[in-house]
């Protein structure tokens, strides 16, 4: 089954995290099969701190794929902001 989820990366006490399609069973940082977008907590004003391509999530949804509580929130939040711009 395929999943989107979060896979961190970053430094120490500087989180960085990639939104990712991949498999159940692999690990949280492992093996994925493509990056959907990224997702910087700490990103100061001037940088982008959320970026989700929405064509690519839906068409692993279309697929079967699963998304992850934390995933879903971040693509509420995305597209709330998109719409708002637009």
């Amino acid at each position: 089954m395929v999943v989107i989820r979060l896979s961190r990366g970053g430094a120490k006490k500087r989180p960085f995290y990639n939104i990712v399609a991949t498999d159940k069973q692999s690990r949280r940082d492992g093996r994925f099969i493509e990056r959907v977008g990224y997702y910087n907590p700490i990103a100061s004003a001037g940088e982008a701190g959320l970026k989700v391509s929405l064509d690519r999530v839906s068409y692993w949804q279309g697929h079967g794929a699963q998304v992850s509580p934390a995933v879903a929130r971040l693509v509420r939040e995305f597209t709330a902001k998109t719409q708002a711009v637009a």
